[in-house]
């Protein structure tokens, strides 16, 4: 026989090696695993935040001071509409705003809304969301200079949801303290820590932490399944309000009125 002939029959002989029904097995694994790979690295540690996708906003029961936290992703708000707003027949009593990120990034409505949030009566705050690309000192230290609280808003709040893949829990616990005790240092009041509830019981659970106010992210449950004690509740990320376009964070107080005045900054 030819040689051309043998080596066209080994080639064809690899590719019929296996029958078709194997390929698709095959592939399907593969498509199997991306997706898995997925889920565990995008899905799974915020799964909560994709549940806005499919879920309505929910009211959860026995609380009444209600409030909002908002950001750029808001766009510009109609605060005339928003004065007035109720959720579930509660007026709308505080809202936190974002201002910085990182060491070196404002947020670009920060100023406008904070400035509004206290001139339309709500009781305001200001948030840092933590960023893994600079030093705690760096990022308190651009928090302070961008941010200035006064008598009658609420303490500072370090909005924290990623630790790096290389450091330690403790050398992240000891960044984490850093922030906190310089912006302490400057306002004489303890920051409130904001995450979500599984990054807090899994890299903030130690008892230092549990001096410090905490306001969880617990989305689409009917109560805040934490054995601590904690002080807001962000229950959504699909709540709707007159006056801002598209979804909001709907956030609540775990007390009265007047204890969310008392947590705030005194002169």
């Amino acid at each position: 026989m030819p040689k051309r002939n043998r080596k066209h029959r080994r080639k064809k002989s690899f590719f019929t090696k296996y029958p078709k029904w194997a390929y698709w097995i095959g592939g399907l694994a593969v498509v199997g695993v991306y997706i898995w790979l997925f889920y565990y690295f995008f899905v799974g540690p915020f799964g909560f935040r994709w549940r806005a996708l499919y879920g309505d906003a929910n009211y959860p029961d026995g609380y009444e001071i209600r409030g909002i936290d908002i950001s750029h992703y808001q766009g510009k708000i109609d605060w005339e509409r928003l004065q007035n707003a109720m959720i579930e027949k509660c007026p709308l009593r505080f809202i936190v705003v974002k201002a910085t990120e990182g060491s070196s990034s404002v947020d670009e409505t920060f100023r406008d809304n904070f400035k509004n949030a206290r001139e339309y009566g709500f009781i305001r705050g200001a948030y840092h969301f933590w960023s893994n690309k600079s030093t705690a000192r760096e990022q308190a230290a651009w928090y302070l200079k961008n941010v200035h609280l006064k008598e009658g808003d609420l303490p500072p709040v370090l909005d924290v949801e990623h630790k790096p893949a290389d450091m330690s829990v403790e050398d992240f616990q000891r960044e984490i303290l850093t922030w906190l005790h310089v912006v302490e240092d400057k306002y004489h009041v303890k920051p409130i820590i904001y995450t979500y509830y599984k990054f807090k019981v899994k890299y903030l659970g130690t008892q230092v932490f549990d001096d410090y106010p905490y306001w969880i992210a617990h989305y689409y449950v009917d109560k805040v399944d934490y054995d601590g004690e904690w002080k807001f509740w962000q229950h959504t990320d699909a709540g709707k309000l007159p006056g801002i376009k598209g979804y909001v964070d709907f956030d609540l107080y775990n007390g009265s009125f007047y204890d969310l005045k008392r947590l705030c900054i005194k002169e």
